[in-house]
């Protein structure tokens, strides 16, 4: 009898690691046989790698890697690692099925008959191309890079009993936690919390929840066995068995303490910048504000551009210039959203596809949100376009759900729907008759009572704490919906949640796609070196107007105002006139007028970093938006240069 029960034991195990196993989505459990054809497949391997069962199992494990990896026979090696010495380890570049790349941790461990064959591999694969982008952030700082190396650890993996008894204890969770396997299994998993958590009944609180939903994830202090506390990632998976009874669950517990920390450090920096904007709007949110960091990026990006022509191939080098490239392009982003808001900058109104505009920034929406809070999208098939502006609205959709959050500390569901509708003569809404698409943004949070609810739309008003909240959101939503031809429509109630619903015209047609912007040609510059008199007030960004005229082949005259420039095109031949607009003592229209009463036919372009003109003046000049690009600069050029044969007056 003792035989037959150490056998029953031996099953019990090994399907509760089976159960384990299929209980783990974040991480791709599989095994290879001896050639490393795939011969087993977990659901966590078909959640981030793309293929069905069926597709994978007995191909071969090498369609992972990359062809410059499989060429360099890379996975060959991983397993001849693992067949020699047991284990092979390593992180590096992985291919989903889609094409799509990411940055994977790799555990290959050989399986061996009783005679010491290998007869497979048990591979494990972690998704870190999260974990990899901060690495690559934090590379500048030589502590914040060592802060990044201690805080990266293993997972501690184990499992629980339907009680929420410790069962089985990996050597992740001994080093994690500081228990023995023997001091720990059949112990309840409540003692790795707080006592304060433990009196609120957070331990069962947590095994409710996966129970009842399959799933629990939060992040909190927890306790190790000397007392010392850590900031840990925890999911909770129910383990269910065919009959869908709860027999156990599966924990996963990541140390996540310094990565807490430089969040904190910087959630107080945005906080801070926010504030800081917030007194700003107060006091001068204008287009002069934005002339001049469009100036500062001008000369950045320009600058930039430049210096990647004139460094070596160093792949290093390289990556840092792309990425301070990506944060000034970021910034300019930044500065059209500001202006926007100013309503310094028209709207570009077309027709446009809600569903899929909602669809294509889901993923950003949900990470603006936390594993809290359930964001539902119902869109009915054949809706028509609405008629606003793309870019401006997906601003407007991120700041509804962010407010909707802020109403909902303790989670709940947002719901983002749109429908059609057709307005009679004498409608609540306050539109007139004709046909509309309504889409609106549901919470269930706290709601408004009426006093909030009249004012919240109101510029500068808010409820949110110091730093929380500009009281610009509302009023931007409102601003878009009017000057789309729509209306904003609040409705809420205390305790029963806001839903905001934006009416827009419905569009005859949906907008075409722009076309791509055509690569820099090797003749993109004209036929001719030109003579171009460049004139800015901002020194820097003179300097670097006129560096990029002369890589392209050009000759700059560089001078800092429009009474310098008269009197340059008084003594000097040229073919071309770049200004800037908002300068002092003579504007850039001013100067163009001038030019224009002495040499008719020379072209002049007006540089501008928003829309400071009134509506009508000075549209016969050609403009390049600031921060305009090289490309840009020499296309205008092109355009705009006298033909060949023709000499300035």
């Amino acid at each position: 009898m003792d035989g037959l029960e150490n056998f029953e034991a031996s099953l019990s195990d090994d399907r509760r690691y089976r159960l384990l196993v299929d209980a783990i989505t974040d991480y791709a459990i599989y095994m290879l046989d001896p050639t490393g054809k795939v011969t087993s497949w977990n659901p966590g391997a078909r959640r981030f790698k793309g293929y069905e069962a069926a597709e994978i199992i007995g191909q071969s494990f090498a369609r992972f890697y990359s062809q410059a990896d499989q060429e360099a026979g890379v996975p060959q090696r991983a397993l001849a690692t693992a067949a020699s010495t047991g284990r092979f380890e390593s992180e590096g570049w992985r291919i989903r099925k889609d094409g799509a790349r990411f940055w994977a941790h790799v555990v290959i461990d050989a399986i061996r008959d009783p005679a010491g064959k290998v007869i497979g591999f048990a591979k494990i694969t972690r998704d870190l191309t999260e974990r990899k982008i901060a690495q690559e952030s934090l590379k500048r700082s030589e502590e914040q890079f060592r802060l990044l190396i201690q805080g990266v650890t293993d997972y501690a993996i184990y499992m629980l009993d339907s009680g929420g008894l410790v069962s089985s204890w990996n050597a992740g969770a001994e080093r994690i936690k500081g228990y023995l396997p023997e001091e720990i299994i059949g112990e309840h998993f409540s003692a790795f919390y707080t006592e304060h958590d433990r009196a609120a009944g957070e331990p069962q609180a947590a095994l409710a929840t996966a129970t009842a939903a399959g799933r629990f994830e939060k992040e909190g202090w927890r306790v190790r066995k000397d007392g010392s506390r850590f900031w840990a990632h925890v999911v909770i998976d129910a383990i269910r068995d065919e009959a869908g009874t709860v027999i156990g669950f599966a924990k996963i517990t990541r140390d996540i303490t310094e990565r807490r920390d430089a969040q904190r450090a910087l959630d107080q920096a945005r906080q801070a910048l926010l504030q800081s904007q917030k007194l700003d709007a107060i006091g001068q949110l204008t287009g002069g504000v934005a002339h001049d960091f469009n100036n500062l990026l001008m000369a950045v990006m320009g600058s930039l551009e430049l210096l990647r022509k004139r460094l070596p191939e160093d792949p290093k080098a390289v990556a840092l210039l792309e990425n301070a490239v990506h944060g000034a392009q970021r910034g300019a982003a930044l500065t059209q959203r500001m202006l926007a808001f100013a309503r310094k900058q028209d709207l570009k109104l077309e027709g446009v596809d809600l569903a899929a505009l909602v669809g294509g920034m889901t993923g950003l929406l949900e990470r603006s949100l936390g594993p809290d809070i359930e964001l539902t999208c119902r869109f009915p098939d054949g809706l028509p376009p609405a008629l606003t502006d793309a870019n401006q609205l997906e601003t407007v959709l991120l700041n509804l759900v962010v407010n909707a959050r802020d109403a909902m500390p303790d989670g709940g569901r947002i719901t983002i729907k749109a429908s059609e509708e057709a307005l009679g003569p004498a409608s609540e809404v306050g539109l007139p008759a004709g046909a509309y698409v309504r889409l609106a943004v549901t919470d269930t949070g706290t709601g408004m009572d009426e006093d909030t609810l009249a004012r919240a739309a109101e510029p500068f008003y808010t409820t949110k704490g110091v730093g929380k909240g500009t009281g610009l959101g509302l009023p931007m939503v409102y601003g878009l919906a009017e000057q789309s031809g729509g209306r904003l429509v609040l409705n809420s109630r205390p305790g029963h949640g806001t839903q905001v619903e934006l009416w827009l015209r419905r569009a005859d047609s949906l907008a075409a796609p722009a076309p791509a912007e055509p690569p820099p040609a090797a003749d993109s510059a004209p036929s001719r070196p030109l003579v171009v008199l460049a004139v800015d007030d901002d020194g820097l960004v003179l300097m670097n107007t006129a560096a990029m005229l002369e890589d392209l082949g050009h000759r700059a005259i560089a001078v800092s105002s429009g009474f310098e420039a008269l009197q340059v095109l008084g003594e000097h031949a040229v073919d071309l006139v770049i200004t800037d607009h908002a300068m002092p003592h003579m504007t850039g229209l001013q100067l163009a007028e001038e030019i224009r009463a002495r040499r008719p036919d020379l072209p002049i372009v007006l540089a501008t970093g928003y829309a400071e003109l009134p509506p009508g003046v000075g549209e016969d000049v050609p403009r390049l938006a600031k921060p305009y690009s090289q490309a840009q600069l020499a296309r205008m050029l092109r355009n705009l240069a006298p033909p060949r044969g023709r000499g300035p007056a």
